[in-house]
């Protein structure tokens, strides 16, 4: 404010010169001629002589501005001694340059700031938002934003130069891997916003602490500490992690604390996180893992079963690698093995309850005690010895009773048996099932040769292919029956030894080619059709039951011609076989045995007599050469 009342007074005394300058210019010529010779006395000498010796020379250094503004000449000595005090005591305002400023006076907008220019500079306040604890002695940072305004006044900016010097701070802070503060303003995606020196840097959710952080809002609001870790000069980018200072300690207590562990060792620790195959507990700056088989003697399905997030417990040490600085820690051995605690009054024989935890295809785990399990093996499922799945007796999660078949507590083993619950169904099989007795049972099974039909929970007989059927030609059981039917069965054999029992179908009903034996016995004549022609014959198909063949050969139709399929002839068994069930014909026997029987009959005319011989003869020629004119289709 000094300086621009200064300036008001230099502009009033070059204004007040002007006006005598014009004055003296309307005075006469005496007047001045006088003037200027008292005012040639008064001039310096040299300036005189200069003047005098070289006018020229005089008016081309003649400083006019000093003489127009009314500026008294000053020595050149007092004037450098003057611009050297100036050069040391204010700046030069220059753009783009960050000076420091002091507060000197605080309005309701602005902050004026004192920069040792030849003004005080102007600073809204809108630009300390950051820092509402301003006041009068403050220190800041300031730009020469705009020299001087429309009013002089000198225009600055603490924001700009807060930027500028906050990215000299961050790249320094990168470089030099040194450690900063910010304040975390809010939650963004994947991470958080921290204001670092005024500038905004982004925090990942992955860079906050070595452990998974559940809730990112309890940070917000809170000043830090960071590392400055990844910087993109080109989008202004930077990227901070305060992780990255924690780790560093922790690879040190790491190696500390290993260094101090020992096998069998009971430590405490905080779960810090849980997987599918284990446990992560951090041992106060180290983690160690305990795996789900070491979390309980019993099993599990998931380790959060047994333990929550934030959980304190107790492990002991199992195993650890000082290289790698894996910690491997275990949960159950804290107590001693459920085996150990076993009575010594429990021995094979017993019967026993349990849950059943595991199922498999060869059979079932059964819980006995927290801890101890016993096996039932599919086979001792059921008293059948047609097995199957372990699945079609129990489920997990049933509770069962059992026997104890065999134990071995040194092993940690034990096999149980659920059929040994109920009697075995064998011992009186004689007298249930005796041989030729009729029954019914469902059908479990197929093989290749035949059916397994369960007569009762333990008792399977077999039906073999062969004895499905009288008639009918069976190439797989799955042609004649289906898993589930119910047949009828007689009992054909029985060996309890071996617990084998031999089962029929077919003899439940009389054979139908019993009757078939006389009815279709050789020699016999049917009237049939031609069903199917096929390789070296065909076949005709007299009933349901009864499938013959006819050779080729057996073909031949009187005039030399052959049967085909659909036609319709008599044909002679000459072949009948019950227990292959098989049945052959022929055509052309129809034909011969009449040519034959002709034949005949004229021999025994010519032995009678030997007139009636020659007659006989005759004739029988006679009808000899009309049978065979009949067969060359003469006649």
């Amino acid at each position: 404010m000094a300086d621009k009342a200064n300036k008001e007074v230099a502009e009033e005394k070059a204004a007040k010169k002007q006006e005598e300058t014009a004055v003296a210019e309307m005075t006469t010529e005496d007047t001045n001629t006088e003037e200027a010779k008292v005012e040639e006395n008064k001039k310096p000498k040299a300036e005189v002589s200069l003047k005098e010796s070289n006018p020229e020379k005089f008016l081309e250094d003649f400083n006019w501005h000093n003489y127009e503004e009314g500026i008294d000449p000053i020595d050149d000595g007092k004037l450098e001694e003057f611009e050297k005090l100036v050069a040391a005591n204010f700046v030069d305002t220059l753009d783009d340059e960050v000076v420091e400023g002091k507060v000197v006076f605080i309005t309701d907008r602005d902050a004026i700031i004192d920069i040792n220019a030849k003004s005080e500079g102007v600073v809204s306040l809108n630009e300390f938002r950051y820092n509402p604890d301003l006041k009068v002695g403050d220190k800041v940072e300031v730009l020469i934003d705009v020299r001087e305004d429309s009013t002089g006044q000198l225009i600055l900016s603490h924001r700009k130069a807060r930027t500028i010097k906050a990215w000299d701070r961050v790249n320094a802070a990168h470089d030099e891997a040194t450690i900063v503060n910010g304040y975390v303003k809010c939650r963004t995606k994947g991470g958080m916003i921290v204001d670092v020196f005024g500038i905004e840097a982004f925090l990942p959710g992955s860079q906050i602490d070595v452990k998974p952080i559940r809730d990112y809002d309890i940070y917000v609001g809170k000043t830090m500490e960071f590392k400055v870790v990844k910087i993109n000069h080109e989008f202004k980018n930077v990227v901070v992690s305060h992780k990255a200072l924690i780790e560093a300690d922790i690879e040190e207590q790491k190696k500390e604390i290993i260094g101090q562990l020992e096998k069998g060792q009971v430590l405490e620790g905080v779960v810090k996180n849980i997987t599918s195959y284990g446990v992560f507990v951090d041992l106060g700056g180290v983690d160690g893992l305990v795996h789900i088989t070491d979390l309980s003697w019993s099993r599990i399905n998931h380790p959060n079963e047994i333990v929550e997030l934030d959980q304190k417990l107790n492990v002991v040490i199992l195993d650890f690698d000082e290289d790698k600085t894996r910690i491997q820690l275990g949960l159950k051995q804290l107590n001693p093995h459920p085996w150990e605690a076993l009575g010594e009054e429990l021995k094979v024989g017993d019967k026993v309850k349990g849950k059943v935890v595991v199922i498999a295809d060869y059979g079932a785990f059964i819980e006995v005690a927290e801890g101890v399990e016993g096996l039932i093996h599919v086979s001792e499922m059921s008293w059948s010895t047609h097995l199957r799945s372990a699945q079609d007796f129990v489920n997990v999660g049933d509770e069962v009773e059992a026997v104890i078949l065999t134990m071995d507590k040194e092993e940690r083993k034990m096999s149980l048996g659920i059929k040994q619950m109920t009697p075995d169904p064998w011992t009186d099989i004689t007298k249930k099932y005796p041989v030729g007795s009729r029954h019914k049972g469902i059908v479990r099974n197929f093989t290749n040769f035949g059916v397994f039909v369960e007569l009762e929970e333990g008792i399977d007989g077999l039906i073999y292919i062969s004895d499905l059927s009288w008639t009918k030609k069976i190439k797989h059981p799955s042609e004649f029956t289906n898993i589930g039917d119910e047949l009828e069965v007689v009992v054909l054999e029985l060996d309890v030894e071996g617990r084998k029992l031999s089962l029929g179908h077919k003899q439940t009903e009389e054979n139908p080619w019993d009757k078939y034996e006389a009815e279709f016995a050789v020699g016999t004549k049917h009237t049939a059709a031609i069903d199917e022609v096929v390789d070296k014959g065909a076949t005709i198909k007299f009933n349901d039951d009864i499938v013959a063949f006819v050779p080729s050969r057996h073909l031949e139709k009187e005039d030399g011609s052959m049967l085909k399929k659909g036609d319709e002839a008599e044909f002679q068994i000459i072949e009948f076989n019950k227990e292959f069930k098989k049945v052959v014909t022929s055509h052309m026997a129809i034909h011969k045995e009449e040519e034959a029987k002709i034949v005949k009959e004229a021999v025994k005319k010519q032995a009678n007599s030997a007139e009636e011989s020659k007659t006989t003869l005759g004739d029988a020629n006679s009808k000899l050469q009309e049978l065979k004119d009949k067969m060359d289709g003469k006649k």
